[in-house]
């Protein structure tokens, strides 16, 4: 004998004799909505058509420029959303430990956030396979004592995010001799703020992944790697502990498989941190003066001008502080001039009959770029069509084809910047450029050119990133006028 619910309602019941089969079936039928049985993953995914992912805002994962949300971990889980057939919901989180928080309460499907994989986490939370490796690095100021080892890490302050990977490393190394070390958690959610507070000389040092401060070190020049802290660890997706996500695993680990496997991976890794290759240090310090006093009196217009003319602004303006460094009077012994140093005939050719006034010489070089986008092939889509028009831009357009045709013989694809770019030096050698229509090239000057352009342009996005950032949920404190917080007052 059993109490059933009537119509569901707690308060109506009705005693029923049953055989034990029946009794069987009723528990297992009113289990099903209490809990007893988990969801499948996979089938509630494809049921509400949507994939809940949490990250957090970096611009190594997930950030918000103009055009709205961005970033290499957004992309990536935005193939796999497709791959599914469903929308992909991006949901930030403002520390590392609320990551995991969310995936211990079932609020996301899995976290893609540039987590490394370590046995404390292994030991909670399921994960897909690798889709890329990174080392953890101490940082420090250059001109400042370098540490080379562990052991020269006592009596230093160090910084590290709460819940890092890192501070479990420090708390190993701690327990197993090293019982000098000190370090200091930041509750952030980004590396950016550990690289703000040692470059301002608030610490000695900090440790953060690899592939962040490759990314990062441009708007820090004065910081470099002091050693690695341990060799390469593997990168990874975390899923919920308690939800039945064994296909999903299996639909995620099959992806980034193909992924890798077809080169997809490594043009998306080449797509957003490829610019970071090749840029000297210096050349970061100098943009970055540059940035907070050359640019300024020139914001407004060159912003007017890539409205224009359809144009990123940022875009603009790191092409007119690679031909120029943002100098309206510039010229080259080579008869260039002006903030985009504009020969005479292009020049004459875009409208510009005063190559020396800023406004002119911003709008024939938006002109002259918007041209040479239009004369590429149909089918070279973004960003690479951009990365090449800039180096025919730089190069002219009969050199940018040779290096396409080139690419082409040697089995790569002529579309890709990435391939492109590697085959321009060839250019200079005669083995190659005897055989091309256009003939001898200063090729590795167009692939610098560009791969500049393209480091430039997103420092100066990255610069926007504090102002397009989801802010963390307000606290009372916040917003509520100071006297409020006076107890005395209040009892009053």
């Amino acid at each position: 004998m059993v109490i059933v619910p009537v119509s569901g309602r707690l308060d109506s019941i009705r005693i029923v004799a049953m055989t034990p089969r029946i009794i069987i079936v009723t528990l297992v039928l009113l289990c099903l909505p209490g809990g007893c049985a988990k969801e499948d993953a996979l089938d509630s995914i494809l049921s509400r058509g949507e994939l809940l992912v949490v990250s957090r805002n970096s611009p190594t994962t997930y950030y918000l420029d103009k055009s709205g949300p961005t970033g290499f971990e957004y992309a990536l889980a935005g193939l796999l959303a497709e791959d599914l057939g469903v929308q992909l919901n991006m949901q930030p989180v403002f520390s590392l430990t609320g990551i995991f928080e969310k995936l211990q309460r079932e609020e996301a499907d899995f976290a893609a956030a540039g987590l490394t994989l370590t046995r404390q986490r292994e030991s909670t939370y399921p994960h897909s396979v690798a889709y890329y490796q990174l080392k953890p690095q101490v940082v420090y100021v250059a001109g400042m004592f370098r540490p080379h080892s562990v052991a020269d890490l006592a009596g230093m302050t160090i910084l590290v995010l709460t819940g890092s990977s890192h501070a479990e490393s420090l708390r190993a190394l701690q327990q197993s001799g090293f019982s000098d070390l000190q370090w200091q958690e930041i509750p952030e959610v980004d590396s950016m703020e550990l690289l703000e507070r040692v470059n301002e000389g608030y610490a000695d040092l900090a440790i953060i992944d690899s592939n962040e401060f490759t990314v990062q070190q441009s708007l820090y020049p004065r910081l470099k790697v002091a050693f690695d802290l341990a060799t390469e660890q593997d990168m990874v997706w975390y899923l919920p502990p308690t939800t039945d996500n064994i296909r999903l695993l299996g639909r995620i680990d099959n992806f980034i498989r193909a992924m890798v496997e077809d080169g997809s991976l490594g043009r998306l890794r080449e797509e957003y941190f490829g610019h970071t290759y090749g840029v000297s240090r210096i050349n970061s310090h100098t943009f970055i003066r540059n940035m907070k006093k050359s640019l300024p009196p020139y914001r407004a217009l060159i912003r007017q001008v890539a409205k224009e003319y359809q144009l990123d602004w940022h875009l603009l303006a790191a092409i007119a502080y690679q031909e120029s460094h943002w100098h309206p009077q510039a010229a080259s012994p080579t008869g260039v001039r002006g903030m985009m140093m504009l020969t005479l005939p292009t020049a004459e050719e875009m409208g510009v009959d005063n190559r020396l006034d800023a406004g002119q010489s911003l709008r024939g070089g938006a002109r002259y770029l918007k041209n040479i986008k239009r004369r590429l092939p149909h089918d070279i889509y973004e960003p690479d069509r951009t990365w090449l028009a800039l180096a025919a831009y730089n190069i002219g357009m009969g050199h940018l084809e040779d290096a396409r045709v080139i690419t082409d013989r040697q089995g790569g694809d002529p579309h890709l910047w990435r391939d492109v770019m590697q085959r321009l030096p060839l250019l200079q050698k005669s083995k190659y450029f005897q055989s091309v229509r256009y003939g001898y090239a200063r090729g590795l000057e167009a692939a610098t050119y560009v791969q500049n352009i393209r480091h430039y342009y997103s420092i100066l996005q990255w610069q926007d990133i504090p102002d397009n950032k989801v802010q963390p949920p307000l606290r009372t404190e916040d917003y509520l006028p100071a006297a409020l917080h006076n107890l005395d007052l209040l009892a009053l």
